[in-house]
């Protein structure tokens, strides 16, 4: 029996393909399907067209029509989350926007500290309910693919239970979970011993495991003042590169040397970047390394936003993925802040779909998705409109209806 399928009629469908990974997109350049319809046959895409003409030919495929208008998105991609955390930072965000300083907060007992005592003491059942609750929050606001850092266990077994809990939550969940080892997010406070101590600690007894257990193929660092310096960080990227780990930066969100570290590792990506000054954006814009932004942690935080624009204009990849965390990005919501972001920035709808679906995936190293075309993964969603750029004019308050995963559809509004 045929798994084939033929879904629509959609009023447009957006594929975002033949479109550059580097630079400036105007949205003439968007090709724009009407009428059209997708064939999915396991779980991959096989054709794209106009749907009545697709009826007459596919008699092998099943036909499933849509009722009234809609517009169609790959799937959106999130490059940046940390969805696996015990506690809440809800006292952190009133103190801060009470005019403490980050300093005064972790004084208080707040901080990055505060989410790693709270999810030490959480069980991994509890880690994976919580990152299961919000991947599927996620994936009902259209995100198919999920990237999940560790980096709140800082320690080899918490680390574990951490990566162990993301890969049992990928196993129930929708969507697609990529995990992401970021054991150096800071140096833990009860830690006897170095920075440096620490990092071969972790490189030398985790990333075996990692490799092992297939837990992660993703190595992120906090390369910040307060976290790890330059230096600091060098032999630890070494010994990820030598086993064969990708690499991604937590980049000059603070201070400026992160962008350097990325590009001196091929880094895939450099997140972040709210403090690279023109200097950085002119040496990431002339690297591969595709630069992040991460518009969740400036409305968290009160400031300023990744220079997107200048990014582009310099040549650059430019990713947009929410930081969806319990300190500085609790809200979570990649469309409404990427919605955002293009208005602070003046970024195209291009140039902000662009930033959520293939370079988002280029992000995450997956040439697999993030555009609909022949062979690519069946990850799209609709929208309850005829006129693709209603999406991001209403910032984020106007949904996708229906979502599918791999040709199937795991979310309809109109049975919720």
């Amino acid at each position: 029996m045929s798994t084939r399928k033929l879904i629509g009629p959609f009023k447009q469908i957006i594929p975002m393909s033949g479109l550059s990974l580097k630079g400036a997109i105007s949205d003439s350049q968007l090709n724009i399907i009407q009428d059209g319809g997708i064939v999915v046959d396991g779980g991959k895409i096989k054709v794209i067209g106009n749907f009545v003409e697709m009826v007459k030919n596919s008699v092998d495929a099943e036909i499933q029509e849509l009722k009234g208008n809609h517009t169609c998105l790959p799937g959106l991609i999130d490059s940046h989350t940390h969805i696996c955390f015990g506690g809440s930072r809800a006292r952190d965000y009133a103190m801060r926007n009470g005019g403490k300083s980050y300093l005064e907060i972790a004084k208080a007992g707040g901080g990055i500290w505060d989410t790693v005592t709270q999810t030490r003491k959480a069980s991994k059942e509890a880690l994976i309910k919580r990152t299961t609750k919000l991947a599927n929050r996620h994936l009902k606001n259209g995100v198919t693919t999920i990237e999940v850092k560790s980096g709140y266990g800082l320690s080899v077994d918490e680390e574990l239970k951490m990566l162990q809990a993301i890969k049992e939550t990928n196993a129930v969940v929708s969507a697609d979970l990529i995990s992401t080892c970021l054991a150096a997010h800071m140096l833990p406070k009860d830690y006897d011993g170095t920075h440096e101590q620490y990092l071969a600690e972790i490189s030398g007894k985790l990333f075996p495991i990692l490799k092992e257990e297939g837990l992660a193929n993703r190595i992120d660092a906090f390369v910040e003042e307060s976290a790890f310096s330059a230096e600091q960080i060098t032999p630890y990227f070494e010994k990820a590169k030598e086993m064969g780990f990708d690499i991604t930066v937590h980049a000059d969100q603070f201070s400026t040397s992160g962008s350097q570290v990325a590009i001196d590792f091929d880094a895939v990506s450099a997140d972040h970047l709210e403090a690279s000054t023109p200097k950085e954006v002119k040496l990431i814009a002339n690297s591969s390394v595709i630069a992040t932004a991460l518009p969740g942690a400036s409305i968290g935080l009160g400031c300023d936003f990744t220079p997107a624009r200048k990014i582009l204009n310099a040549g650059g990849t430019l990713a947009i993925a929410s930081d969806h965390n319990p300190g500085s990005a609790p809200m979570g919501d990649l469309l409404t802040q990427a919605s955002i972001l293009g208005t602070f920035e003046k970024l195209s709808n291009a140039e902000v779909l662009a930033g959520i679906t293939f370079r988002a995936a280029a992000a995450l190293n997956l040439k697999d998705r993030g555009q609909l075309a022949e062979g690519y993964t069946a990850d799209f969603i609709g929208f309850h409109t005829n006129n693709y750029q209603e999406i991001l004019y209403n910032q984020g308050n106007f949904k996708p209806c229906m979502v599918w995963k791999n040709g199937e559809l795991v979310f309809d509004k109109h049975k919720h």
